[in-house]
């Protein structure tokens, strides 16, 4: 059977060049002790866990590339690029609860790093966010992390098929029409908000596309739902 599980698109050839780059990204970002290369691959091998299909590596590096090319709008960037690191770093498929022991986990290890108080709560409330993707007027990393999270509804339709194909793999245990409804709500319920990004770089360059491929996305859910006989 062909795995549902993507490749992470990974910088350079290979597995090996792709787990450098990651390593030589958190290097930058929390320093080169032993200790935070420890909490470094503690993380990659969160990330790259047998189960996951569409919250992988190659989401993270998704994630971390969104963060860079928002991050002018941000006001602490590193704050969102180690929330981008934890966001998922605890991934059972338990929406809320997934979200709250990653901010745990992100306060335990950041902590243990010596990373300023002050910081460490800024990154677990980020982490918190990813819950719900709800910002505040002024809050300006959240709206960056909320926009490079939702970044990957932009892609191209082809990737945009993938990403929705890896998040059904990530549900294979729901039954197909219960799946249908509640992926069907997540986006009605997006479209329905005046604006999918919070940042003017994401209004600006991916808000048209993204609305365009969740549209899409629903008229196939709705198709499916119209040719399916009931279940007696």
């Amino acid at each position: 059977m062909v795995s549902t599980r993507p490749s992470a698109d990974l910088p350079g050839p290979g597995e090996g060049a792709g787990l450098r780059w990651f390593r030589s990204a958190w290097r930058d970002l929390a320093g080169a002790s032993p200790d935070a290369a420890a909490v470094g691959d503690e993380l990659l091998g969160r990330w790259d866990e047998e189960h996951r299909r569409y919250h992988t590596l190659a989401h993270l590096l998704h994630i971390l590339r969104a963060v860079d090319t928002l991050a002018d709008h941000a006001r602490d960037p590193d704050a969102v690029r180690y929330a981008a690191w934890f966001h998922d770093a605890v991934y059972e498929g338990r929406p809320g609860e997934d979200e709250r022991e990653s901010a745990l986990l992100a306060e335990r290890l950041l902590t243990a790093l010596g990373v300023a108080p002050g910081r460490v709560r800024e990154v677990a409330r980020l982490v918190r966010m990813t819950a719900d993707h709800r910002t505040e007027p002024g809050d300006a990393d959240g709206a960056v992390l909320r926009d490079a999270d939702l970044s990957v509804l932009a892609s191209p339709p082809d990737e945009y098929l993938a990403y929705t194909a890896a998040v059904r793999a990530e549900y294979r245990r729901v039954p197909d029409a219960l799946f249908r409804a509640g992926r069907l709500r997540i986006l009605r319920k997006l479209l329905l908000a005046p604006h999918l990004y919070a940042t003017g770089y994401g209004r600006a360059h991916w808000e048209e596309r993204a609305r365009a491929n969740i549209e899409a996305e629903i008229r196939r859910l709705e198709a499916v739902d119209r040719v399916e006989p009931p279940q007696l």
